[in-house]
């Protein structure tokens, strides 16, 4: 149970929020949407108690679990394994158990004795903490999530920041907390993991918050729906689901329309003959009490809704560069015995447009940093063109320094810009007032999405590659992004599971990865992007 009173949440000296008050219960589902900014991954935030309201208080009755947008694990040496057991303390006596083992095989027999014991012990240990169903039940979660088997007992270095992701949200699902609340939980999945993630939480008894711009999700899962309204700085509780919710906000929509225009024509008309009579001193003390009685009647109908600014999107116009700007022949990584993808070939014309598909661990983004110049690979080489100027979409955002503020993110990416005409670039994004002095490192999913985005547009690039650019974002902000890769006339490598995406930029080829192979794009294809 979380229950809520009069919270205020701020950014900076900005209100984001003002005197919320409601209550999750088990049974639950609540969509928590608004627009990219709003302070939704705020609100989660302080829900999970990483970070605290400016005012008002939040009380949890039970264990909350959270996922992140960004979720981050500090120790990565330890294995996917231990790293899901750990959500029910179980990792260590799994890793206690294991080093056992290893003295169970010591020549000395004291030493293989004491370590026969100690195994021994915790082994009942495990089992009477229902150590062999978890470990079932935590391989069966990570399964149904694209985790494969093979890649349980992997540390989690040797992951793709797409694995990583999905083993903290198998993490969180194991954990058995009585409230979840998940951060744009379909981030990295494929549609077969998505339908089940879909499923799972239909049935789920617990308290749930979800933020997620997977319309289809929040429509099969939702059961309440929270809009923060980012203009009011107040949150609209709707207790019905998602489809109800449209139509509530569409009928609510016409209701204040139809108010509004009401009261604009009878306040005129007072108005009108105000001003008729109040030239007249005998009648003056009556004009102003109608001018009084307009304005008490404008004042009590609420108005249309302000709608939601959507930042304004149009990659750069392409710096000139040679036929061909960026190759790269006979790439190759591996992490461990585990090979990613061999003797990868790729050539990058002027203007061409390709799309890379693969399954999740497949390297992708792997293959990105490469191109990028950010991670160096085990064989092969990175060769760029004349006049090639690069410009990185990082899906975790790697490219943003997040101990630097906006402002000096945006003026190291465009130097040749005055402090002016960046901060006007800012506004465009939607980054105004002390929201620029604010650390990258405190932004929002969608706030980071943007503040990259921005770094792109100033780039002069006519080489993008893009990994997953419409992860994170509203549908207003996707369709934005959507546009403005279909206008671009640079090159584009692009990394997506987002079938509007690859529509929008109509690509010429596809690489498909681990096996590296070139086709010419086709309507065949389209199906696998949102399964790769």
């Amino acid at each position: 149970m979380i229950t809520a009173t009069s919270v205020e949440l701020r950014a900076g000296s900005r209100i984001l929020l003002e005197e919320a008050s409601f209550r999750v219960a088990p049974g639950d589902r609540v969509g928590l949407v608004g627009r990219n900014g709003a302070g939704k991954t705020t609100l989660t935030k302080v829900i999970a108690g990483q970070t605290q309201a400016a005012g008002g208080t939040i009380l949890s009755s039970g264990d909350v679990g959270y996922l992140p947008q960004d979720p981050r694990t500090g120790d990565l040496s330890i294995s996917a394994r231990a790293r899901i057991l750990s959500a029910r303390g179980l990792d260590t006596i799994v890793a206690d158990r294991a080093a056992a083992e290893e003295g169970m095989a010591s020549e000395d027999p004291e030493t293989m004795e004491r370590a026969m014991r100690r195994y021994s012990r915790l082994d009942a240990q495990f089992e009477s903490a229902g150590g062999y169903a978890a470990e079932a039940e935590a391989a069966s979660i990570a399964q149904a999530l694209g985790i494969e088997s093979h890649r349980m007992d992997q540390p989690l270095s040797t992951l793709s920041g797409g694995q990583r992701r999905r083993v903290e949200l198998a993490r969180i699902l194991f954990s058995g907390a009585e409230t979840l609340l998940l951060d744009e939980p379909t981030n990295h999945l494929d549609a077969d993991s998505i339908a089940w993630l879909r499923d799972h939480l239909r049935g789920y008894a617990g308290g749930l918050i979800i933020i997620s711009h997977d319309v289809d999700l929040i429509e099969v899962v939702v059961n309440r729906v929270f809009h923060l309204d980012a203009n009011r700085c107040e949150l609209d509780i709707y207790n019905m689901g998602w489809k109800q919710y449209l139509q509530a906000r569409e009928t609510d929509e016409r209701r204040r329309k139809r108010e509004l225009a009401n009261a604009q024509k009878k306040a005129g008309a007072l108005l009108e003959q105000a001003e008729k009579m109040r030239a007249k001193a005998t009648k003056a003390a009556a004009a102003q009490q109608m001018i009084r009685r307009a304005e008490r009647m404008l004042a009590g109908v609420e108005g249309e809704r302000t709608q939601d600014k959507v930042a304004k999107l149009r990659f750069p116009d392409p710096s000139a560069c040679g036929r061909t700007p960026l190759r790269a022949s006979g790439l190759s990584r591996s992490y461990g015995s585990q090979e990613i993808f061999t003797d990868v070939d790729l050539a990058i014309d002027r203007g061409s447009k390709v799309v890379v598909l693969g399954l999740n661990g497949a390297g992708k983004t792997t293959l990105l940093r490469m191109l990028a110049g950010v991670d160096q690979p085990d064989t092969g080489q990175v060769e760029p063109g004349h006049g090639l100027k690069l410009g990185y979409y990082a899906q975790e955002h790697e490219n943003l320094d997040v101990d630097r503020s906006v402002l000096d993110n945006m003026k190291s990416a465009a130097p040749d810009l005055g402090e002016t005409d960046v901060r006007k670039v800012l506004g465009s994004f939607l980054f105004s007032g002390d929201d620029v002095e604010k650390p990258a490192g405190v932004l929002s999913g969608g706030e980071k999405t943007r503040l990259s985005l921005a770094l792109l547009v100033v780039s002069s690039a006519n080489v993008l590659l893009l990994d997953e650019p419409t992860n994170n974002l509203d549908p207003a902000s996707r369709e934005e992004i959507l546009g403005a890769l279909s206008t671009y006339k640079g090159a584009v490598v692009l990394v997506t599971h987002d079938e509007g995406a690859v529509e929008a930029l109509q690509p010429e080829r596809i690489l498909l990865l681990p096996d590296g192979v070139e086709d010419l794009w086709g309507p065949d294809y389209q199906d696998l992007v949102s399964l790769a």
